[in-house]
């Protein structure tokens, strides 16, 4: 029978998943909201490739962008060196390069819910704006995105969520460090890997109720973003 006890060292472990789901996710929204607007009003013919290279990880095995990723970060690359010389430390295992890591892996569960909302929004209304005398800037800022808020809002919850359930970028890009890269997923697998199946299902409960419940979260932005656009 299955203790139902919280373990020493969860808190610390959630903690640190929610601090990096919540910095990955700020990170994603000011990258997702100008890229989705882009990818949505683009003429350009690469365009699609472009969308297809944010949507790659979905499909991409996480291990394997994690060992990409990995190689680039490392201190013998151009990219790792250069951030050792003007930040003195290497990416790899640090709480910094799993923030790198965990924001392209949940790029497109940020960009696509808010790609969703902004081909919604009724063209006749940003047609009439622009006739109106509107610039595009001031028909994003004043008509699009308010009309596509509880998309952006379904993307930054979908990419919270994503981010707390990542195990295979985590592994590879932080390791197993006790307060600085260990999370909650990373922590699941050691204690369940260990055969303490007893703090791994604190783990595991304590993932599944966080998850549930944004996922409610996501469900009633959606139903309010459809009857919105309904009544539009």
């Amino acid at each position: 029978m299955l203790d139902w006890s919280f373990p020493p060292g969860l808190w610390e472990a959630i903690g640190l998943t929610l601090k990096l789901a919540a910095v990955s996710s700020l990170a994603l929204l000011a990258i997702g909201i100008p890229l989705a607007h882009w990818l949505t009003s683009s003429r350009m013919r690469g365009v699609i490739v472009a969308e297809t290279l944010v949507s790659l990880p979905i499909v991409l095995p996480p291990t394997v962008i994690g060992f990409y990723l990995l190689v680039l970060m490392s201190p013998g690359q151009p990219v790792g060196a250069a951030w050792v010389h003007v930040f003195g430390q290497p990416l790899p295992f640090s709480f910094t390069g799993l923030v790198i890591g965990s924001i392209i892996y949940s790029l497109p569960f940020a960009v696509q819910p808010i790609q969703a909302a902004f081909r919604a929004v009724r063209p006749e209304m940003v047609q009439t704006a622009l006739a109106l005398g509107l610039t595009r800037r001031q028909v994003f800022w004043s008509i699009i995105l308010p009309l596509s808020k509880n998309g952006v809002l379904a993307g930054a919850s979908l990419s919270f969520a994503h981010t707390m359930g990542e195990f295979g970028v985590v592994l590879m890009l932080g390791g197993n460090i006790e307060g600085q890269t260990r999370v909650a997923s990373i922590a699941l697998y050691d204690e369940a890997q260990q055969l303490h199946y007893d703090t791994a299902h604190a783990y595991a409960l304590v993932l599944l109720a966080i998850s549930f419940l944004i996922l409610i979260t996501i469900a009633v932005l959606q139903r309010r973003q459809h009857r919105m656009l309904l009544g539009a």
